[in-house]
């Protein structure tokens, strides 16, 4: 597990059309400290503290919980100079990576964890 955090608005939108939106919303305004994006990264150095998109994939449910595999995009940079003759100029690069989140039903308390070779 890399973060716990609450999702009551994901939760309440459950079973409506809005759910997607709203967890993609919700899931957008978290931070590095509770996504594990530095984890995740394969290109850059450093990841950014926020998420760029967030992507549904799959949404199961049961009596207890509800379990969300999400990609999310995000920037990583690489650490360089950034000096003009350095030729690696561009210091981002776009960073994907794959998380589980478990939402409780009873408290909205969210697990979220990064899944493997995604």
């Amino acid at each position: 597990m890399t973060g716990a955090t609450r999702l009551p608005e994901s939760l309440a939108a459950l079973g409506t059309p809005l759910f997607e939106e709203t967890l993609k919303r919700e899931v957008g305004r978290l931070t590095g400290e509770i996504l594990p994006l530095q984890a995740a990264l394969t290109r850059g150095s450093y990841a950014s503290d926020r998420v760029d998109s967030v992507i549904l994939l799959s949404t199961s449910e049961s009596a207890d919980s509800v379990t969300i595999k999400a990609g999310l995009q995000y920037a990583g940079i690489i650490a360089g100079c950034g000096c003009a003759d350095d030729p690696t100029p561009d210091n981002e690069t776009v960073e994907y990576c794959e998380v589980l989140i478990e939402i409780s039903k009873d408290s909205a308390a969210a697990r979220i964890s990064l899944l493997p070779d995604a």
